[in-house]
């Protein structure tokens, strides 16, 4: 195969459309497969929220009748999931994943940087797109709408970003780390206004199925179920606290070490960068800030499961994507290594015994991700970015 052959293959590949194609296919794929094995428990959750709205009936409740688990997304979630619900589950399933991949696909490409970087990003984070979908993940939506709160406000978009930020945090906490972009505002006032006023809306939208009261309820009954899931998740045994906490916590085979200190020392290296205020202009800083934020949300959480990991691995794409041309071995190598043992842990690539002896009970899918992140402090710390040539 000669070289123009290559080339026209590679820009088939990275154009956008292949891309579109590619997320909408595995969007497709994973929801057909899932509910033809019968295999859809979150989706009902998320289906039953709506339903359970009209008839008022507790959101966070278990129904064992109905779904397995519980749910433990916000009261907007009933108005989000409801054009799905009101469909059959078969062609709801696919739906609801289309509608995820659409809102990731989005934000990839709402992203400040070359074409071709933004679709080889887009690419790199496949694999663990189609891992949480199979799942019917809204990780995967909240994905892209952290990038698009990041992006909206980097071109000026302060209302935008707001409204991206207040529908994320709403239907799911980790949504208000959108709020890490507030310093790149240049409309700092605005920002806020428009962040107050949406908050206030969508905190009140979901009256429409309900009432008032229920709603107030409803908000009251998440916190608490947040909190019991958050004690379930710190356990030596649970699918859940693939984390920084997590990793160590079963390494040293003890339950009871504390999120706190870890949560302390990892906000204030997250913060550190902040000081260096010549960077904010810089793209590339920005852009560094969006890497840490996305990795950050995950391996500070003791929620973190495997599907959470789309969150983690975009901003390790991104990291991985903004490194000075060449890119250095190690750099390679590092990737490498995340894209292994993060994003293809879970696939048949790793023989079960490895999975199910080592990666699954020592939260080892969390390890690339907090050194990158550990890498990406350092860099934001120390490099100046305005010196650097980054494109693809």
């Amino acid at each position: 195969m000669n070289s123009e052959k290559i080339k026209r293959i590679i820009g088939l590949i990275l154009d956008k459309r292949f891309v579109l194609s590619l997320f909408i296919a595995i969007a497709l794929i994973t929801g057909i497969k899932q509910y033809t094995r019968g295999h859809y428990n979150n989706y009902k959750i998320f289906k039953y929220t709506f339903l359970h709205s009209l008839d008022e009936k507790s959101l966070y409740e278990e129904y064992p009748l109905e779904y397995g688990d519980s749910n433990h997304y916000g009261p907007l979630f009933a108005l989000v999931i409801a054009p799905f619900a009101l469909l059959p589950d078969a062609t709801g399933t696919s739906l609801w994943n289309i509608a995820n991949a659409l809102i990731l696909y989005l934000g990839f490409y709402s992203l400040p940087l070359p074409l071709r970087t933004r679709s080889i990003i887009a690419l790199l984070c496949a694999h663990e797109a189609l891992g949480a979908m199979l799942s019917f993940q809204f990780n995967v939506g909240l994905t892209g709408l952290i990038m698009l709160s990041f992006s909206y406000l980097h071109n000026g978009k302060e209302v935008k970003s707001a409204f991206a930020i207040a529908l994320g945090t709403l239907i799911k906490l980790y949504g208000i780390v959108g709020l890490a972009f507030f310093f790149f505002s240049k409309n700092k006032l605005k920002f806020i206004v428009s962040g107050l006023i949406a908050l206030t809306v969508l905190i009140i939208l979901p009256a429409l199925l309900s009432s008032p009261e229920f709603i107030v309820r409803s908000y009251t009954d998440w916190f608490m179920s947040l909190n019991e899931k958050n004690m379930q998740n710190v356990s030596l045994t649970s699918m859940q606290d693939i984390s920084f906490m997590g990793i160590v916590r079963r390494l040293m085979q003890d339950a009871t070490i504390p999120n706190l200190p870890f949560l302390i020392g990892g906000l204030f290296l997250f913060f550190l960068p902040y000081a260096r205020i010549s960077q904010y202009p810089n793209t590339n800083f920005r852009l560094m800030l969006l890497a840490s934020v996305l990795i950050f949300t995950v391996i500070f959480s003791s929620g973190s499961e495997s599907p959470t990991y789309i969150i983690a691995f975009a901003g390790v794409s991104i990291w991985f994507m903004i490194q000075p041309n060449p890119k250095s071995k190690w750099i390679i190598l590092i990737f490498i290594f995340a894209f292994l043992l993060t994003s293809m842990s879970p696939s048949d690539l790793f023989p079960r015994i490895i999975r199910d002896t080592y990666i699954k009970p020592y939260s080892l899918k969390a390890l690339p991700c907090v050194l990158i992140w550990f890498i990406i402090i350092y860099q934001m710390l120390t490099v100046d970015f305005k010196k650097i040539n980054t494109h693809a």
